[in-house]
């Protein structure tokens, strides 16, 4: 059985709109300014390399389905991205075209937790901030992989908006990578 892992990219403040600047909002890109380091790149390659598959919302899945295909790199992330299966929750895409590519309209949490029987290694969710607070929501996260950025935007999406559930959560792991005082904190829910 699968982990369902929630990984993003968060300011001090806790909001997690784009961080790449793709979407052209007045404090995207925030992410970029910021220096992880060789052990902040390990640590999102290790990542990828270990998971089965995503699970996206429909804006996120929008972004990367529009830039991943284009890239490669030497380290095989970019091919990891590309090859492995992808859902997308979605009520409002006709077709999912990005190459392994599943959309999900229905029934959300029971599609996730059949996910995470179906897949032997982690459902990767990135970004997605609405379909996150689902998922917490109905108890199905194992893992939080924040990246925290040290920047206050003072608005935004944030990350738990639209959950409705207080959940306790338990310490893994937290380290400081790169330069500029980036920390990756990992969570687990203290069921």
């Amino acid at each position: 059985m699968g982990k369902l892992v929630v990984s993003e990219f968060v300011t001090v403040d806790g909001f997690t709109d784009d961080p790449g600047g793709s979407e052209g909002l007045d404090r995207g890109g925030w992410a970029f300014k910021y220096q992880r380091g060789d052990d902040g790149d390990r640590f999102k390659l290790d990542e990828a390399m270990a998971a089965d598959a995503l699970l996206l919302g429909r804006v996120t899945y929008e972004g990367f389905a529009a830039s991943w295909p284009e890239r490669t790199d030497e380290v095989g992330f970019a091919d990891k991205m590309n090859g492995m299966p992808k859902y997308v929750v979605s009520n409002t895409l006709d077709k999912a075209e990005w190459n392994n590519s599943t959309l999900i309209r229905d029934n959300v949490a029971e599609e996730a937790s059949g996910l995470k029987q179906r897949h032997a290694g982690d459902v990767l969710v990135y970004g997605s901030a609405t379909l996150v607070g689902t998922l917490a929501d109905n108890d199905l996260v194992d893992e939080y992989r924040l990246m925290v950025f040290p920047v206050v935007l003072g608005g935004g999406k944030p990350l738990f908006g639209n959950s409705r559930k207080e959940t306790s959560l338990r310490l893994v792991d937290a380290r400081p990578v790169g330069p500029d005082g980036v920390l990756v904190v990992t969570y687990q829910p203290a069921r």
